[in-house]
């Protein structure tokens, strides 16, 4: 009995030509190179991360999310007693622990993004080293994160309100648009962060450093018109500052602050979010060798 062995026929050759990969990595230049349509076609990868990341931040802790409100009431109870009770110092008709948890609302919101996309690349190595997929997804999926502890300390926000007697005014309706100049601000110093920290680990011990300098180059604890005369025009070069004048704006109805520095400041949000984008593309080629 004699065993026979069957091969299959050889594709034709036009049909092998043909055949392409699923996915072609090729060298993008210029508004290409940013690919976001690319971003949102690995969404469920982003989703999956974000949700990582919410679930494991608070796990093995005793208090878990309560953190989120614990810390700023803390801060607040702290800057409170220093500028408040000790400096003397106005908080715009407003009471002084509540003016200066609002101040602590916008800032944590711009640090807390800044230092998870700033390590966001670090932290996600293995994954970065084995796996393709777009190299945007990982500072992106650690918003959500710093979303939902904002909107946790925003509901504290609400029933502190309520202790002290402050009814908000129509400007509470500009608050989101403060929020997302806040956002783009924090993702676009988060993302050259993110891309230097690759190469030169020593920006994550710089960042924290930078950040504690910066809260105390805000009116985060303090009015803005405390702010020496001389010192104001160096002191609105800081776009954060600006903004966190009219994020409190829209809470408490005080005062919005210059219109022309919050101008420059929204500029220059959108300005450094570009060069965040096109300098985190432009190095993320070298991400795998390197990191």
């Amino acid at each position: 009995m004699n065993d026979t062995l069957t091969v299959p026929a050889a594709a034709p050759a036009s049909q092998t030509r043909e055949r392409k990969p699923f996915v072609t990595i090729r060298p993008t230049a210029g508004w290409q190179a940013l690919n976001l349509f690319q971003v949102w076609q690995y969404r469920d990868l982003l989703i999956s991360l974000a949700s990582r990341d919410v679930k494991l931040r608070y796990k093995q802790t005793a208090l878990g999310i309560v953190w989120v409100v614990l810390q700023p009431l803390i801060a607040a109870g702290i800057f409170s007693f220093v500028f408040g009770k000790v400096a003397n110092m106005s908080s715009d008709g407003v009471p002084y622990f509540i003016f200066s948890f609002a101040g602590l609302m916008a800032f944590n919101l711009f640090t807390n993004t800044v230092g998870k996309i700033g390590g966001s690349l670090t932290g996600n190595a293995h994954l970065i080293s084995k796996v393709f997929f777009p190299r945007l997804i990982l500072p992106l999926s650690a918003v959500p994160s710093t979303m939902i502890d904002f909107l946790v300390a925003s509901g504290m926000m609400v029933g502190l309100m309520v202790v002290y007697r402050v009814s908000p005014t129509w400007t509470v309706c500009l608050l989101p648009v403060w929020m997302a100049l806040l956002l783009m601000l924090a993702v676009g110093i988060g993302l050259c962060a993110a891309s230097l920290m690759v190469s030169y680990r020593d920006v994550g011990y710089i960042l924290p450093v930078f950040l504690q300098i910066l809260m105390y180059a805000s009116p985060v604890a303090y009015s803005i018109t405390k702010v020496p005369a001389n010192l104001r025009f160096w002191y609105d070069l800081n776009p954060l500052s600006p903004l966190i004048v009219a994020f409190r704006w829209s809470i408490f109805g005080t005062g919005l602050g210059d219109l022309p520095h919050l101008a420059l400041a929204t500029g220059v949000t959108l300005l450094v979010l570009l060069v965040g984008l096109f300098s985190f593309k432009r190095m993320e080629r070298r991400f795998a060798d390197v990191i």
